[in-house]
């Protein structure tokens, strides 16, 4: 079991990203196919898996990225691959749409174009039709040899790598249940299936960064028309479950990211940061990585500042937003983390990341490719402004 703590910004503001980053033409078509259980090549999936994961780290390398990781070019979406490692999985959920989106028509009418493309269609993921259990562990293991290989191959490295998985509730609410007789019930099978999972990126040596977009986005879909409270007791319940799947894990190698969506939108029904936060903190992990950048939410460091984080974690502030080709101004991204660091009250706890990936979903990208590696090398830019004032 990798023993060291999660690297902290002790010497500069470490910089890291959300987990996905753009994938090539033709690995983002077949990945697309693989995601509907349409027949795929699969030495020819390897080549392109191969071959995109050894672009992705020359160009986190080339942005000065410090923590950086294989992309997520080797699954489809961040969850639904799991339908590849699990058994019970198939059919086709019906998720609900995100309630601010619904609010206006006018919108969805002019981003009609973009939400016809071709894309893996996270609104109809498999659901649960079968008892859920992991089943195929040589698809992780796989997935970090190749990452460490294609790192020797570069000859250069990060100061720290990490790897992404679901959390049991993002699982649960977009994969729909069909076979356990409750919701609860299922929640905790999922938790208990991804525990294999969870194990074999820390035994790798990664970082764990759990993806739960369940605990702020959530609020505003599956639970959009019930009370707050109900809400919060399904952040707990999540909450609880994941503990228990992260029992053997160190919790200073685990980070947790949450997220209100990854879409542009209007986020009028996003919960507040301060409805959250203290369910959040009973979370057993090292490190939270949370939207700062988007318009919805920048303002939300006074919440820090009022509810501290637990003393031991550190925050991987989002100050790049994915969901926009605008490229940040380093002194604007210097500026984030200032009232981030500022909030915290210790600059060393802080890290300079996104508000969530590039490309969650082949196809899914807003972000044009090119935009994407300027984007990341304005987050260098502004983080070595930080670095200079609030570590000298």
């Amino acid at each position: 079991m990798y023993s060291r703590a999660m690297q902290a910004s002790t010497a500069r503001i470490l910089t890291t990203h959300a987990g996905s980053l753009p994938r090539p033409p033709a690995l983002r078509d077949a990945m697309i196919r693989l995601s509907r259980r349409e027949p795929v090549d699969r030495v020819a999936l390897d080549a392109l898996i191969e071959d995109a994961t050894r672009r992705a780290i020359a160009q986190q390398l080339a942005a000065g990225i410090d923590v950086g990781n294989d992309g997520e070019q080797s699954r489809e979406s961040f969850f639904t691959y799991l339908q590849h490692r699990m058994s019970g999985f198939g059919g086709e959920s019906t998720r609900p749409i995100m309630r601010d989106l619904l609010r206006y028509p006018s919108f969805l009418a002019l981003k009609a174009p973009e939400l016809s493309r071709d894309m893996v269609d996270l609104l109809r993921a498999p659901r649960a039709e079968g008892p859920i259990a992991y089943v195929d562990r040589t698809a992780v293991e796989r997935d970090g040899e190749r990452y460490r290989g294609l790192l020797a191959e570069a000859g250069a490295g990060f100061v720290e790598s990490f790897m992404t998985a679901p959390s049991p509730g993002i699982v649960a609410c977009a994969m729909e249940n069909a076979h356990y007789p409750t919701f609860e019930e299922y929640v905790v099978a999922v938790a208990e299936a991804l525990r294999p999972e969870y194990l074999a990126i820390v035994r790798q040596g990664f970082v764990l960064q759990v993806d739960a977009p369940d605990l702020a986005m959530e609020r505003h879909t599956r639970f959009a028309d019930r009370p707050l409270q109900e809400y919060l007791d399904f952040t707990d319940l999540v909450v609880r479950a994941l503990n228990r799947a992260l029992a053997q894990v160190p919790r200073d190698r685990i980070r947790l990211h949450v997220c209100w969506g990854n879409y542009e939108g209007p986020h009028e029904d996003d919960v507040a940061l301060a409805e959250i936060l203290p369910h959040l903190a009973h979370a057993r992990v090292g490190a939270l990585v949370l939207s700062m950048a988007n318009p919805r939410h920048q303002h939300e460091w006074r919440v820090l500042r009022a509810q501290p984080l637990p003393g031991s974690w550190l925050l991987v502030a989002g100050v790049i937003d994915p969901t926009t080709n605008f490229v940040e101004h380093p002194e604007v991204v210097a500026e984030r983390l200032e009232r981030a660091a500022a909030a915290i009250g210790d600059p060393r706890r802080v890290l300079a990341g996104t508000d969530c990936g590039f490309d969650t979903a082949a196809g899914l990208g807003a972000v044009a490719d090119e935009v994407v590696w300027a984007k990341l090398r304005a987050l260098r830019a502004g983080a070595d402004l930080a670095t200079r004032r609030l570590l000298g």
